[in-house]
């Protein structure tokens, strides 16, 4: 199999460390701690982000680091991580067990937009077998005459009743029999599935059938159960969450097999799709909540990095080479969250997936989207993507199709000889050549195609920014633009206008940043309970569900190695009117901060103490219902007198924050003028180094700042400026 191409390491400074000298290209097997000679082997973190086209990593030992950016593998992403471990020099460290590895992948995703999902067998009370196909009789066009139907989500001979059928307050109405268990096994093995998802009506209220089914069905199945996926309310959306992570869980198990397998005795944790980390040997449990994996990564970095600069309130905006990724960031968030905003209702292709996310809005935009010319004459670009193989044209691998980064080259916004460090230099005459069609269709030259292309894609990118903020009720112009990813540098200046957005961020190594972001993630469990009473009547069952939640979310990230006392719980609930579908979130005053929900001693032998039982719970849910009151009147404009209701219930366990070094201001590193202007076609275009540029110099655009693994492009009327974090900032000046 051919392998991933070598691209030059290099140490490339970031927000959490000094700056090595201009110039200093090291091998990160030399890299040494500035800080002080060590003589033992240090843990070594490193954050592994698999793209749609490129796997970054980001490696930090001590105040040292190295980045470095490899071509993807889709057919086996591991090959990818495993030729940018070598390259970085690491193996040895590897097998000896001294890595830290955190893992954002597009396993999961790709999975299941693919539809490469495990054969799985729907497991359901009698007379429901078909739920997740009826749905929600929803239609994405409202006026469609003839709508495309929905994929099927389980295939009728995959769908299996069965008995053990519960009411709302958990009495067992139909038993779940002997025979039952006997057809279930029998039609199991009858169906060749690989994996079932067992989803019983109010098994969030008695789970004790679901857990007979999966002790049934467990020595030859992977099994979920939605009494551990999503124990809540509302069968259909409990369904999906279950039936995907079924059918994802043999697929992921194998990857993370394979994968730990290799890493030896060092240890692997995979990013969540909410912002935290769980163990790998755990994760496949839990498959469902790896969607957003790698994009997830980029908001916990983004987070810490406003809140370092005093920029609480950020427009993340990542583009990479298949896709571009957007979120809203507030730091006046729950600071368990770490102002990342969580949904529970987010979605993966045309289905629900009801388990908390990172709220990011994703779009098929990003360097390798390719243009065309429809049928009606207009020109397209996206979401189809050259990705990894073969790539865009100017790549060299075999790709002919236009896409952002040809057009991006043709217009002189990419340097071909320094791409990728100077690992894989461009062709501009391939770019041309691609674009020729386009151009010659639209009876435009190539550089007026190229820089359609562009605006486009831009226009693309600009309604995801307006999706994410304006369709929220939020003013883009009170936010910062914060930009990162390796291709969205010479597009963010066009978005920021577009929206009235007046300063950018891009960080230091921006395009690694996702990477970056996991190192810095922490441990963490989301889990929840439907209670669904009056929240005046909440006092007799809430904090005996606050301290089962705590007690399991504690011995849940205990089982990733974490003891009790290092962990941090926040507790939520969600409240709405009686008779209203959906419901407004508030913290909830029990369970947050040191563990609590049980009287039983820890690993390390301390006893912890159930706060649930510390509250004044009729103060508390009185407290709670006025909060409910004026939020509801905030968002909706009006309050209604009448029974609130407490829906769910949820805690949020959170470990320790990892010991990535502290952000220390970077010194000058040269005071030389920062420019060289060169002819570039339109006019004069000043070539800067990042380098080359020390806490409070100036760049006025037009110019192009380049790095070893990104470009950003400086506009006319915008200026550039390094401060004191090595931060680079864009701002509007005219």
């Amino acid at each position: 199999m051919p392998q991933p191409a070598r691209v030059p390491v290099h140490v490339t400074p970031f927000a959490f460390t000094h700056y090595p000298p201009a110039g200093r290209d090291v091998p990160c097997a030399r890299v040494e701690s500035r800080a002080r000679h060590q003589d033992t082997v240090d843990v070594i973190l490193v954050g592994i982000d698999t793209g749609g086209t490129f796997t970054d990593f980001v490696v930090v030992r001590g105040d040292d680091f190295a980045v470095l950016k490899v071509p993807s593998t889709p057919d086996d992403p591991s090959r990818a991580i495993l030729s940018g471990i070598a390259q970085l020099g690491l193996d040895g460290q590897l097998r000896q067990g001294n890595l830290r590895i955190v893992h954002g992948s597009t396993v999961a995703t790709n999975a299941v937009l693919e539809g490469k999902l495990a054969r799985t067998l729907y497991v359901t009370n009698r007379g429901f077998e078909d739920v997740l196909e009826l749905g929600r009789q929803a239609r994405a066009d409202l006026y469609a005459l003839q709508p495309a139907p929905d994929p099927v989500v389980a295939p009728r001979e995959l769908r299996h009743g069965t008995g053990g059928r519960m009411t709302h307050d958990g009495t067992e109405l139909e038993p779940l029999t002997d025979a039952d268990l006997a057809a279930l096994s029998q039609c199991a093995r009858d169906s060749g599935a690989e994996a079932a998802a067992v989803n019983l009506l109010y098994s969030y209220v008695n789970a004790d059938n679901e857990k007979l089914i999966e002790r049934q069905l467990a020595a030859t199945l992977f099994v979920s159960r939605s009494s551990f996926v999503m124990p809540e309310y509302r069968e259909y959306e409990r369904g999906i969450a279950t039936y995907l992570n079924a059918a994802l869980g043999p697929g992921i198990a194998a990857y993370l097999t394979a994968l730990q397998r290799a890493a030896g005795a060092s240890r692997l944790a995979i990013m969540m799709s909410s912002g935290g980390t769980i163990a790998a040997d755990h994760a496949a449990q839990r498959a469902v909540t790896l969607l957003l994996s790698g994009p997830a990564g980029g908001l916990v970095a983004a987070a810490r990095l406003g809140a370092l600069l005093g920029e609480p309130r950020l427009l993340t905006f990542d583009m990479g080479g298949t896709s571009t990724d957007v979120a809203l960031i507030d730091g006046a968030a729950p600071a368990a969250g770490g102002g990342v905003r969580l949904t529970q209702e987010g979605r993966i292709g045309s289905w629900p997936v009801a388990i908390p996310m990172a709220d990011i809005h994703t779009i098929g935009a990003g360097g390798g989207s390719i243009a065309r010319v429809d049928e009606g004459g207009l020109l397209q670009v996206g979401p189809e993507s050259a990705g990894a193989v073969p790539g865009p044209a100017c790549y060299g691998r075999g790709g002919t199709r236009a896409t952002v980064t040809d057009a991006n080259l043709v217009l002189g916004r990419l340097r071909p000889e320094s791409f990728l460090a100077g690992g894989m230099p461009l062709d501009t005459a391939a770019a041309r050549a691609a674009v020729a069609p386009i151009a010659r269709h639209l009876n435009l030259t190539i550089e007026a195609a190229a820089l359609g292309i562009v605006r486009v894609a831009n226009e693309h990118m600009v309604q995801a920014l307006r999706v994410i903020s304006v369709e929220r009720g939020e003013d883009p112009r009170r936010f910062s633009l914060c930009c990162y990813g390796g291709a969205g540098g010479l597009h963010v200046c066009a978005l920021a206008d577009a929206l009235a957005i007046r300063s950018i961020l891009l960080p230091p190594s921006g395009a690694v940043f996702s990477a970056l972001g996991m190192i810095q993630a922490r441990p963490a469990r989301h889990l929840s309970r439907s209670l669904c009473v009056p929240l005046a009547d909440a006092r007799v069952v809430l904090p005996d569900a606050l301290a089962s939640l705590s007690r399991a979310a504690v011995l849940e990230l205990a089982g990733d190695g974490w003891p009790a006392p290092q962990i941090e719980l926040l507790a939520t609930v969600d409240l709405r009117y009686v008779g209203q579908s959906y419901w407004l979130s508030l913290t909830c005053p029990a369970a947050t901060g040191a563990p609590a929900g049980t009287a039983q001693s820890d690993s390390a032998g301390t006893a912890q103490r159930d706060s649930a039982t510390d509250i004044d719970w009729p103060q508390a849910l009185q407290a709670m219902a006025e909060r409910f009151h004026e939020r509801h009147a905030a968002r909706y404009g009006h309050r209604i007198d009448t029974t609130i209701e407490l829906v769910n219930v949820r805690v949020a366990a959170s470990g320790p924050l990892p010991q990535v070094p502290d952000l220390r201001p970077a010194p000058p590193l040269t005071t030389q003028p920062a420019s060289t202007p060169e002819e570039r076609g339109d006019g004069q275009l000043s070539l800067v180094r990042r380098a080359d540029l020390g806490a409070g110099m100036t760049v006025a655009g037009v110019a192009l700042i380049t790095e070893p693994y990104t470009t950003t492009l400086v506009e006319d009327g915008w200026q550039a400026s390094i401060d004191g974090h090595a931060c680079l900032h864009l701002t509007r000046i005219t």
